[in-house]
């Protein structure tokens, strides 16, 4: 696309299915990298990931080429299998359906990546539901609380 100039910031937020804390500190620097080959296959930018056991945050700087629900299947899909594959979890691994995306200017990154880069001492004090919440309602998005990531029951 020549003369085509973008500057997209996308943070992501998903979970695993029923929010399992399965990803392991042993395993998840691999899927992390695993994750950052997907972006860059697709030509975007992954500017940071970290997360916790049951859910990742990711930036991206996003080209306009690709959608941010095609991306996000293949950020999926090809990881789980990854996990999967290596059986890193007994059982069949999942992502839980769905995921946050929200954007930011460029003058927020430092903010954001910065708060991406603290997961651990952040939910050392709020919950993931806590969290994704205020992320929600920061953004004003409307939101029924039983579509939200769902805990095993």
């Amino acid at each position: 696309m020549a003369n085509t100039y973008t500057q997209l910031h996308i943070h992501f937020v998903f979970a695993v299915k029923f929010r399992k804390q399965i990803i392991m500190n042993s395993w998840k620097d691999e899927l992390y990298k695993y994750i950052t080959g997907i972006i860059q296959n697709n030509k975007h930018k992954l500017i940071i990931i970290n997360g916790m056991p049951d859910h990742l945050h990711i930036l991206v700087g996003l080209r306009p080429d690709q959608s941010i629900s095609d991306l996000m299947k293949d950020v999926k899909q090809f990881s789980s299998k990854w996990i999967n594959k290596y059986k890193y979890f007994d059982g069949k691994f999942e992502w839980q359906e769905g995921y946050g995306a929200f954007t930011y200017s460029k003058s927020h990154l430092k903010n954001v990546i910065k708060y991406i880069e603290n997961q651990e001492k952040h939910h050392n004090k709020n919950s993931f539901l806590d969290e994704y919440r205020e992320i929600l309602n920061k953004f004003e998005v409307e939101f029924k609380e039983e579509y939200i990531f769902k805990e095993l029951i």
